[in-house]
């Protein structure tokens, strides 16, 4: 999905430099030969409070104009509460709560009005998905903080979007399933195009809306977690599942 929204925002125009941090130094390399857009490459890992170290001092450092932020990390891991370690749980709550939130706090200082944050929730934070218990409760952290975060942020022009993706077609299910139990999830309904949920996003992002989700089936999702209660959604997910 940061892929995705390198490339997107690149075609945009008008910014002069992009930062991505990602772990895989030679992946950013490779994507920084596929935009017009210069790239400034941040190898690190961002499971570490420490990593993202190097990029808070290149910001004190070099004091930019933040037009967008897209905070894209994060992993799940399939199965019942005891088919995932305890390493797997917590790196889960540490890429995507507290390294979004750590990331979003150190750019805030350096967005003015007219700006765009893009923080990467899930269809999964409407309700509490057995299975994926540790991964729906973080997307709705992200989901609960964006929106709030966006009212608070409003008052300076400075909008933030929660992006409520559902199955896509990234690389998220070679690591969610791997190791996975025997009932872990495996039915995969309706996956979008990674470039068709950041095209939305953006967009969404541009009207100044809280709230980004792509596609029929991800809006009835969201239109069925509403009204129905808790439980009888997380019956039918276990039913498709």
């Amino acid at each position: 999905m940061g892929k995705e929204f390198v490339k997107q925002l690149s075609d945009l125009g008008g910014l002069g430099q992009i930062w991505v941090a990602a772990r895989r130094e030679e992946r950013l390399k490779e994507l920084a030969r596929e935009v017009s857009t210069p790239l400034r490459i941040f190898a690190c890992d961002l499971t570490q409070p420490s990593g993202i170290e190097g990029i808070k001092a290149a910001l004190a450092a070099e004091n930019p104009n933040i037009r967008y932020l897209a905070n894209c990390s994060g992993f799940a891991k399939f199965g019942d509460f005891d088919a995932v370690s305890e390493a797997d749980s917590l790196s889960m709550i540490d890429l995507n709560v507290r390294a979004l939130t750590q990331m979003t706090l150190a750019a805030i200082p350096y967005m003015e009005s007219g700006g765009h944050i893009l923080e990467i929730a899930s269809t999964a934070a409407f309700q509490p998905l057995p299975d994926m218990n540790i991964y729906a409760a973080t997307k709705a952290f992200v989901l609960s903080y964006s929106r709030a975060l966006n009212r608070e942020l409003g008052k300076r022009g400075v909008t933030v979007t929660a992006v409520c993706p559902g199955w896509t077609k990234t690389e998220f299910f070679d690591v969610a399933r791997k190791n996975a139990d025997a009932g872990a999830v495996r039915n995969f309904f309706f996956p979008s195009l990674p470039k068709n949920v950041v095209a939305r996003a953006i967009r969404d992002a541009q009207k100044g809306r809280d709230l980004s989700v792509y596609g029929i089936f991800n809006k009835l999702h969201l239109f069925f977690a509403k009204i129905l209660p808790a439980g009888s959604v997380m019956t039918l997910w276990g039913a498709m599942k």
